[in-house]
């Protein structure tokens, strides 16, 4: 048999789907090849490499109305709307701690998939290794256009990895991943329409036109994506778990019952495929 990946859609607070769906996994002793997150799903993603079961929920439930972690005060004062030292340096290494030597130990490859400004094209890294510099990674992966300054990496500027790819269950495949469990933080039939938002999203992106033509093209990449994921479903190559309905949660989301609702909802999609999920494996 070929390897198996973990592929891991985006979301922002909707990724809390996802999360509940890890912690099934690591419970229930589901091991898989590799794992790559897009945005939300690489923040809460590598937890699964450190089995680390609860925590993206405890310290949300924590933090959520924390002005640190998530506020117009941020975004004005630092220029992210999710604070980037509270989120990816005192979290992780002072107030929930991460697992690092689990998250090395445990061998799975992790992928994090970010979007060049330059250029608007996705680009993919493997993080080797768990210290500041993953953690790097997974900011510039989740530095959502407009709310976030860009994240110096490799020599460019790199933003949400979900711009220019999504889903990124061509990339696994390419990677030698021949079958895949993809998690989406979307129903089966969602179809993505341009925000109404857009005119004026394109104005505060003038600066950035690679990301400005990427986010006009993101319906229809996206779109096509999520086509492909279910189209893989149904030849045997993947594997889907995905919200029945729409999720509570909103992408910026402050209401703990929210989040709680959304991370139970992740829980009870994946309780209720795991002998499915075992017997596909």
């Amino acid at each position: 048999m070929g390897k198996v990946g973990l592929v891991l859609e985006g979301g922002a607070m909707r990724g809390m789907f996802t999360a509940g769906v890890i912690d099934v996994l690591i419970q229930n002793d589901v091991r898989l090849d590799g794992v790559v997150g897009v945005s939300a799903g690489a923040c809460f993603g590598c937890n699964y490499q450190s089995g680390q079961v609860g925590r993206a929920l405890r310290y949300n439930l924590a933090y959520c109305r924390d002005p640190r972690y998530c506020s117009v005060r941020s975004l004005v004062r630092t220029g992210d709307l999710f604070g980037a030292d509270f989120c990816y340096r005192e979290l992780p290494f002072e107030l929930d701690p991460f697992d690092m030597a689990a998250f090395e130990a445990s061998k799975v490859p992790f992928w994090v998939v970010c979007t060049s400004v330059s250029s608007g094209e996705a680009v993919y890294h493997c993080c080797e290794r768990a210290d500041e510099d993953m953690l790097m990674w997974v900011r510039a992966s989740s530095s959502m256009p407009v709310v976030s300054r860009p994240v110096e990496r490799e020599g460019d500027q790199m933003l949400d990895g979900g711009i220019a790819d999504p889903i990124p269950l061509r990339f696994f495949e390419g990677q030698g991943y021949e079958r895949n469990v993809v998690v989406l933080t979307q129903t089966r039939d969602y179809v993505k329409r341009q925000s109404a938002a857009w005119p004026l999203m394109r104005l505060a992106l003038r600066r950035q036109p690679a990301i400005a033509r990427a986010m006009e093209r993101r319906p229809e990449v996206y779109n096509e994506a999520h086509a492909y994921t279910f189209a893989q479903k149904r030849e045997g190559a993947a594997f889907v778990l995905c919200p029945r309905e729409p999720l509570p949660a909103h992408r910026v989301e402050h209401d703990p019952r929210r989040l709680m609702a959304t991370y139970f909802e992740g829980q009870r999609v994946a309780e209720q495929e795991l002998e499915r999920l075992r017997a596909w494996l």
